[in-house]
């Protein structure tokens, strides 16, 4: 099972990190741990039915391997690990979002697959919806959060992929990525 998802061309610059507030948009939503988050649509790049990656030694806990994707090599992080919670339990829904990131310096962007739990649906959120972090009681850190989206079922934490994957962790990543190569 491989989704692809309809993006902007590879030219096209990603929205940047630490919005104050998220403007309308989409958002895939998926779900970790029985809570719901979201990811801004033009982040995602597909996404894949769950395959053990290669385990990298001496990698941090929350990076589960690398995979292998049309040639290149791609880390994979568990989400919930990254979060300070437990390891992601494998299950019939559990799959692999691949999403895009600015790389440190000239390397460009860089694709990273995150694995959760199952993925909901691409939800389409008006500014309105949307509020800024809470300064408290999400269990996240503040800056992991672009904000949260009110719908009927409750609250989606919109998370900010810059953040929640930051300069250092992407350094670390392509490190790992370059020896398992």
């Amino acid at each position: 099972m491989t989704t692809a998802l309809a993006h902007p061309s590879a030219t096209a610059a990603l929205p940047p990190s630490g919005v104050a507030r998220p403007a309308s948009g989409q958002y895939l939503t998926f779900t970790l741990q029985n809570e719901v988050y979201g990811l801004d649509i033009l982040r995602v790049r597909e996404i894949l039915e769950y395959t053990r990656p290669t385990t990298v030694p001496m990698m941090p806990a929350f990076v589960h391997g690398v995979i292998n994707l049309r040639g290149n090599v791609v880390p994979v992080i568990d989400l919930a690990q990254r979060f300070g919670r437990a390891p992601t339990e494998l299950k019939p829904r559990t799959c692999i979002v691949i999403i895009e990131v600015e790389g440190e310096g000239d390397g460009g962007p860089m694709s990273i697959g995150v694995l959760v739990d199952a993925v909901n649906a691409v939800l389409d959120m008006e500014a309105e919806q949307i509020e800024p972090p809470p300064s408290f009681g999400v269990g996240l850190r503040q800056e992991f959060i672009r904000g949260m989206a009110r719908t009927e079922a409750g609250f989606i934490i919109l998370l900010d992929v810059g953040r929640v994957l930051s300069v250092e962790d992407m350094a670390g990543l392509a490190q790992a990525a370059a020896i398992a190569a």
